[in-house]
């Protein structure tokens, strides 16, 4: 007897004709079916008639075909679907649940060699574990720009168009999803407001100092903007966002890079300690050309021949390096890792191994990159460009999986900056393993501050600064009141990302102004932060700047400067340093006063600041403060008073509001500009008087920058 499933049956064992199952044949077999024509048998193709048409399991089916188990429901169950246009959920899986519309096979991307379909969410071995979550540092990958645009899904055919989804938080929050935002178009307006004058054809093929701080701070602006864009949107299951590979992908599609001839030696534009947190700032450079390859190399002309020689390379632990010296590190060479998916065998003298050991005969210099584990970001690297290497030797040995590994002896050539071994010595420090030279304080803030700030001195005989009382916070003596309603958020468990319900990400642009990291990603002159009148908690992510020091930063004595401010732990562009705490002078009286006293501990934000345009890409000048704001650090204040001036700076301010009732709630915070390793000094630009405020009293400028104006007010 015939059995019919309703989409609430499920077959019982013994309850089918078995028959119907056993009779039917393998795929192989059938004959493919053509639509039938007038008087034109179903299994016949005449000349002239419709092509082949390949009919899916579920139909819809030409006459003479039935569909057979699990999927001979009818029609009607088929298309079943709930009155909001989706499947029935409450039906088996497998008996009435509609296939999904078919992928064209043009949207799927052959994964390289040994690794994973990011698509499938499996994560099979550890190497593409490292793919799915950041660059792989794999020196057994010759692809030279793996991954570039995995996972962007961007519709161009909605350009332009925003929908709202809403979704439930688990906080119980409404949030409605802004989503469907062309990424290209805003990348093209992005760009086209920067001044990229400096990367003309010869600066992209050989590069300079400006030419490679401009790619580099492009790249960072570009791709914060798209992390908070992607991140705003509703969550994907499955998809992982790569906003570094998407925004590496269109500077190299805009030409927006700097060296890009290969080359060995140096790389015009890129000092020796200079820090990168993704490879693609590598690449954009022209310090390191493979995305994913530990081994670059170029063809060098002998005679008739060329050969391969080796320019540079990366370790960054994906290989049994030896890393313990700061002069000399024993380089494994690629191929023949061991992994799951397959078996370990014996490297071979080839690709990136045939070009190290043509260096060594021929001796040239290889740049040396090396990857040190990111504290902040238990999965990332930072990558440390430790100078020019020589090799001296090299050798087979056994690895751990008892295959022949190649090892290369490099030794670091002389003269040079210290770059790596500044590391080692600072995490012996933070380790208590040994102690820091020339310690006077070890806690100049005196427990004011999250992380304790040490005053050091190594240079001269100076004990330390004058008198002043430490303090963390921005002094109003008396309140400035504001003539718009104020009204604090309502997000109870805290901001989140794309809830357009929330007042401070309204006034933020629709955008939280943070990343995940706490990394500044707004380009807007003012930020608005949570205060007093929000019921948001005190770890929500939109108040960065209460949350005190991040990094452990220490007061030291320079040579000719007095006395300045640097930081043991690495800070990425775009992250909150400190604010500038002291007491807010609310006349121009008393401002002139200060002056007059020759107090260097002045914030004045009415000065124009050119360094601002750069990071904004704004053309109106400075921000526009709701008052002119000037802050006096001179008898309290905290460690942003010793930050001494640059034409050159490496940190910039933003106004933060924080919402306080009726008041204005203003606080200058300070970001760096681009990444800045451990130990070099921090700076910003103290801007030029207005030429209607100018007195004619100019200071010198010691900053010693090729930008230098010679003098600050």
């Amino acid at each position: 007897m015939e059995q019919h499933l309703d989409q609430d049956s499920v077959p019982v064992a013994g309850s089918l004709d078995k028959s119907k199952v056993l009779n039917v044949k393998p795929l192989r077999q059938l004959v493919p079916v053509f639509p039938s024509a007038q008087n034109v048998s179903s299994f016949s193709n005449p000349q002239g008639a419709a092509p082949f048409v390949c009919t899916g399991p579920s139909g819809p089916f030409p006459p003479g075909v039935a569909p057979f188990y699990p999927f001979f429901f009818s029609p009607n169950e088929q298309n079943q679907q709930t009155p909001g246009g989706t499947p029935n959920s409450s039906a088996p899986f497998g008996l009435n649940s509609p296939i999904s519309t078919a992928v064209p096979i043009s949207s799927f991307r052959t994964p390289t060699e040994g690794t994973s379909t990011q698509n499938t969410g499996s994560r099979k071995n550890a190497r593409s574990r490292g793919q799915l979550q950041g660059y792989s540092d794999s020196q057994n990958d010759d692809s030279q720009y793996f991954g570039m645009g995995i996972n962007d899904r961007e519709d161009s055919s909605k350009a332009g168009r925003k929908k709202k989804a809403k979704k439930k938080a688990r906080n119980g929050q409404d949030i409605n999803f802004t989503s469907d935002i062309d990424i290209d178009a805003m990348l093209n307006d992005m760009v086209s407001s920067y001044n990229l004058s400096v990367l003309d054809s010869n600066q992209q093929s050989h590069g300079s100092i400006e030419a490679v701080s401009s790619v580099l701070m492009v790249y960072e602006l570009l791709r914060r903007r798209i992390s908070q864009v992607e991140e705003s949107k509703e969550p994907t299951p499955g998809i992982i966002r790569r906003p570094d590979l998407k925004t590496g992908a269109f500077l190299m599609t805009k030409g927006i890079r700097s060296n890009i001839n290969k080359r060995i030696g140096t790389v015009p534009g890129v000092e020796v300690g200079d820090i990168f947190f993704f490879r693609m700032e590598l690449c954009l450079v022209g310090l390191h050309a493979p995305s994913m390859a530990g081994i670059d190399y170029m063809g060098l002309k002998v005679s008739q021949d060329e050969e391969p020689v080796a320019v540079s390379i990366v370790s960054s632990g994906g290989y049994e390096d030896d890393t313990n010296d700061a002069d000399v590190l024993i380089y494994s060479g690629q191929g023949g890792v061991n992994r799951k998916d397959k078996e370990s065998t014996d490297q071979k003298l080839e690709r990136g191994n045939l070009a190290l050991e043509k260096s060594l005969h021929r001796g040239n210099e290889v740049r040396v990159i090396r990857g040190v584990k990111d504290f902040s970001n238990p999965t990332g690297k930072i990558y440390v460009y430790d100078g020019l290497y020589k090799i001296q030797e090299s050798w087979v040995e056994k690895g751990k999986s008892g295959c022949n590994v190649f090892k290369y002896k490099l030794v670091r050539l002389p003269g040079q900056r210290e770059a790596f071994l500044t590391w080692k010595l600072v995490q012996q420090w933070k380790d208590g393993n040994a102690s820091r030279v020339g310690v006077i304080i070890p806690d100049l803030a005196s427990g004011a501050e999250s992380l304790p700030v040490s005053l050091v001195n190594d240079v001269d005989d100076e004990k330390g600064p004058a008198y002043f009382t430490y303090d963390a916070g921005l002094k109003y003596l008396k309140p400035v009141y504001s003539m718009e309603p104020s009204a604090g958020c309502n997000c109870v468990g805290g901001c989140l990302p794309g809830n357009l319900n929330c007042l401070c990400i309204q006034k933020n642009g629709g955008y939280l102004p943070y990343g995940s990291n706490g990394v500044l990603a707004s380009q807007q002159s003012m930020i608005y932060e949570c205060g007093p009148s929000c019921q948001c908690p005190p770890n929500c992510r939109n108040r960065v700047s209460q949350g005190g020091l991040k990094f452990r930063l220490e007061v030291f004595r320079t040579k000719g400067k007095g006395w300045g401010l640097r930081s043991w732990d690495p800070i990425r562009a775009g992250a909150f340093i400190c604010q500038y705490a002291g007491e807010v002078i609310d006349s121009s009286k008393e401002k002139d006063s200060a002056r007059d006293n020759e107090d260097g501990y002045i914030f004045d934000a009415t000065r124009s600041y050119p360094n601002l345009e750069v990071i904004s890409g704004d053309s109106d000048g400075p921000p526009r403060l709701p008052f002119p704001l000037v802050i006096s650090a001179k008898n309290v204040g905290n460690v942003a008073r010793f930050m001494n001036h640059s034409c050159s700076p490496n940190v910039y301010w933003r106004p933060i509001i924080r919402e306080n009732k009726g008041e204005h709630d203003v606080h200058i915070a300070f970001h760096a500009i681009r990444h800045v390793p451990p130990m070099m000094e921090l700076t910003f630009d103290y801007g030029i008087v207005p030429p209607e405020s100018a007195d004619g009293r100019k200071i010198n400028c010691l900053c010693g920058s090729s930008k230098c104006r010679g003098f600050f007010c």
